[in-house]
């Protein structure tokens, strides 16, 4: 008889795919935390003594110190990159206009710009998160025209991070103009990761309902190994010269 239990174990495995999947994309925890250390750090320093160049220097410092912890783990760098980059445009802006404010507002305009990202492209379908993903989850684009059910889903989960973003520039902005430097930046800390576990989780639930992804790859290895089996076969069966 078949093991009813099969299905619950396909169920599993294909939660426990998309998790690391969601993971390897997004950084993880340590992604997370490579993400709100250099703010906590500057509005920390700020609060305290109201030092902006103390502060700048201090948040540009630790993000460098966690790119070459993963350099000497020789773990994955590109979310740690991608924070030093933007800790760096947030210290340009803020020496440049002497405003602690500005430190913040390369990120803001990036989360406005990704915001419309999501949402232009899962309006045009091409969702980013589909983008994104597809090559982690070794399907690539398989998903736009073989796998209806996937599309959907990739197109939810654009929306949902495009809304959640959206919603989180309509904080940040006004109080960008009103609200005094620390007060705006213990509130620019404290949206880092709330906004962001709830795109995630969202995403994963969309993906936890839709179709299994089509692994292309694994297709590819079984037509090269197909062709040369056929090969191989015309080899042997052909008459000898």
């Amino acid at each position: 008889m078949p093991d009813p239990s099969i299905p619950d174990q396909d169920a599993q495995a294909d939660k426990a795919v998309t998790e690391a999947a969601l993971s390897e994309a997004f950084g993880g925890v340590r992604g997370m935390i490579e993400t709100i250390v250099p703010g906590l750090l500057f509005v920390t320093i700020f609060t305290i003594n109201k030092n902006l160049q103390v502060s700048a220097i201090a948040a540009l410092a630790v993000s460098l110190v966690l790119v070459v912890v993963r350099l000497i783990r020789r773990d994955t760098v590109k979310h740690a990159f991608s924070g030093v980059f933007g800790v760096a445009f947030g210290v340009v802006f803020a020496m440049m206009t002497g405003n602690a404010k500005d430190f913040y507002l390369p990120g803001m305009l990036y989360t406005l710009g990704l915001a419309l990202a999501y949402i232009v492209t899962a309006l045009a379908g091409v969702p980013l998160i589909g983008l994104i993903l597809g090559p982690v989850f070794k399907e690539n684009l398989s998903w736009r025209t073989r796998n209806p059910g996937r599309k959907k889903a990739y197109t939810k989960a654009s929306l949902a991070w495009g809304l959640i973003l959206l919603g989180k520039c309509a904080i940040l902005f006004p109080l960008y103009w009103w609200a005094d430097p620390t007060k705006f930046g213990w509130v620019s800390v404290a949206l880092k990761i709330p906004p962001f576990l709830l795109a995630v989780y969202l995403t994963w639930i969309f993906l936890a309902k839709a179709p299994a992804p089509i692994d292309v790859f694994a297709e590819m290895e079984a037509e090269e190994r197909a062709e040369k089996e056929r090969k191989a076969a015309a080899a042997r069966t052909s008459p000898e010269a």
